[in-house]
């Protein structure tokens, strides 16, 4: 099993550089949720051309005075000291090539390694980004999306809203803790070029879209409907369970993401 695992480390792919960056202006876009927005020529070539893809962002650890580059090993990126660098996954909300500047949203949460950072930057502090990674990509022959995403998967949504053409039919839940967290969408209102989002608040996270999904039968998920659905990692679980195991859906009929996890499980 170990020269298994040791000749599996050696296919990963090397990711994309990271790319210096820094802060630009950091926004309160509620008690629950702060708007990053980092500048850099490396973001110039940083092509988003799917709703729903990602980037890794890079920032000091806690106590850090400088961002230290961490370098590919084969398997993963790694500091000087052999340690894991602080990077974490995120859908950016809005990448502007031209400018050289992409949007980030970061919920706020005690506990949590960015968020901590995400509290206390300032502008010009530094940081880097790598990607992107894959997106989503509408199979053929679907006329309805049903969208389910907490708090995390808001630019994903958001951008799915979107960017889907006017023939999909699109419907979107999005789970908050609170009622202070709800947002407006990018388009300045509650919705998403006309797509209105319904609201659940709830906790524990991921109660909400869980009891969702559960609730659908394989009669609401005809073949013409894509399920998407990201947020708390056992709350997907539970929500494939049902589609795929209860329901029987296949499995290219529905996206399922698990974006995080309490830190306790980390």
């Amino acid at each position: 099993m170990t020269d298994r695992l040791e000749r599996l480390r050696k296919l990963r792919r090397e990711p994309p550089p990271l790319q210096p960056v820094e802060v630009l202006e950091r926004v309160e876009r509620s008690p629950r949720l702060l708007r990053i927005t980092l500048t850099g020529d490396g973001l110039k070539t940083l092509e988003v051309d799917q709703p729903a893809a990602s980037v890794r962002l890079l920032v000091p650890g806690p106590g850090d005075d400088e961002l230290e580059m961490p370098t590919w090993d084969g398997n993963e990126f790694l500091r000087a000291d052999g340690t894991r660098p602080l990077l974490r996954t995120f859908t950016p909300l809005r990448v502007d090539n031209d400018a050289g500047r992409m949007d980030l949203e970061i919920v706020r949460h005690d506990g949590g390694a960015v968020s901590g950072w995400a509290e206390t930057v300032s502008p010009g502090d530094p940081a880097a980004v790598n990607g992107p990674g894959r997106g989503f990509d509408l199979p053929d022959g679907v006329t309805r999306l049903l969208l389910l995403g907490d708090e995390t998967a808001l630019p994903a949504v958001a951008q799915l809203m979107e960017w889907m053409p006017d023939e999909v039919e699109v419907e979107a839940h999005v789970e908050v803790v609170t009622d202070d967290a709800v947002v407006s969408m990018p388009d300045g209102s509650a919705v998403a070029d006309g797509r209105a989002v319904t609201w659940h608040v709830c906790d524990p996270p991921g109660a909400a879209l869980v009891e969702l999904a559960q609730s659908l039968t394989a009669d609401d998920l005809p073949d013409t409907t894509h399920l998407w659905a990201a947020g708390e990692a056992s709350a997907m679980q539970a929500i494939r369970n049902h589609l795929f195991d209860d329901l029987g859906l296949a499995r290219s009929r529905a996206t399922v993401r698990g974006y995080w996890k309490p830190a306790t499980e980390s």
